[in-house]
């Protein structure tokens, strides 16, 4: 064996493939955390199962009233699939991933931060695909009739994305640890009950409807439904909506963010 054969190459690995492996490390963490699985997956399940079998709430009926429950219902589901892994599910995992000081290392390690953000979302749209095939799945086998072009519903989705995975970053990095669990459950309750999500928005006053139309959840699942409910083109005011929550969420998550 000639000197040199095992010449050594030190140096980082390239950054795409740190952060597809940072990726495949996150998204491993989520689907083994049972409380996060709760959280993103069960949970939204349940509730799609459970209001279109029993009668709980009058959902609006198309002309002829033969539109069932599950059409109305089906939209808004996958909407609070989306929040619960880009926002409640980031917010609480980064919040303490923060307190014990693994960004912090990751921080000092060869991936830039930026990277760690980057493959921390790409970890999201990962578990929404796996989400959001199964809740398809099971919304199919209550009845489900969707409609509407595919591109529409992924262009809403990857805007809702950006607009959650900002705010919820924000949450984690100027919150305690504690305290953005106890914010991002709270949250995630009132947006379920408010956000159009379960409850159709003409059950609020008029007043109460305007503020509610402007949150994400409410422009992600009213979105959802005008295009797999009612096979409309993409709803530009809904994507404009997201769009706004987007930049301002991330803009502010950059600024603010504390990494220790």
């Amino acid at each position: 064996m000639s000197a040199g054969t095992f010449a050594p190459n030190p140096g980082a690995a390239p950054v795409s493939r740190m952060i597809l492996a940072q990726t495949a490390l996150e998204t491993r963490m989520l689907l083994r955390n049972g409380e996060q699985l709760l959280l993103t997956v069960i949970i939204p399940a349940l509730l799609l199962v459970l209001f279109s079998a029993v009668d709980i709430i009058t959902v609006p009926l198309a002309e002829g009233g033969t539109e069932k429950s599950v059409d109305f219902l089906a939209p808004g589901i996958l909407a609070l699939a989306v929040m619960s892994t880009a926002f409640t599910g980031q917010a609480i995992a980064t919040g303490f991933d923060r307190r014990y000081g693994v960004l912090k290392r990751l921080g000092a390690s060869p991936l830039p931060r930026w990277a760690l953000m980057a493959a921390k979302t790409l970890s999201v749209l990962v578990t929404e695909v796996l989400q959001i095939a199964l809740l398809t799945v099971i919304a199919l086998a209550l009845g489900w009739s969707p409609h509407g072009n595919p591109l529409s519903v992924a262009a809403l989705v990857l805007l809702a994305t950006a607009a959650f995975s900002g705010l919820g970053l924000l949450m984690a990095g100027t919150l305690r640890a504690e305290a953005t669990l106890a914010a991002a459950n709270l949250v995630f309750l009132l947006l379920l009950v408010g956000g159009g999500v379960i409850v159709p928005m003409e059950k609020f006053p008029g007043a109460v409807q305007s503020v509610l139309g402007l949150l994400p959840i409410s422009a992600l699942s009213d979105g959802l439904r005008e295009v797999l409910q009612h096979g409309a083109a993409l709803p530009w005011g809904d994507a404009a909506v997201l769009a706004l929550w987007a930049v301002l969420g991330l803009g502010a998550a950059a600024k603010l963010f504390r990494w220790e």
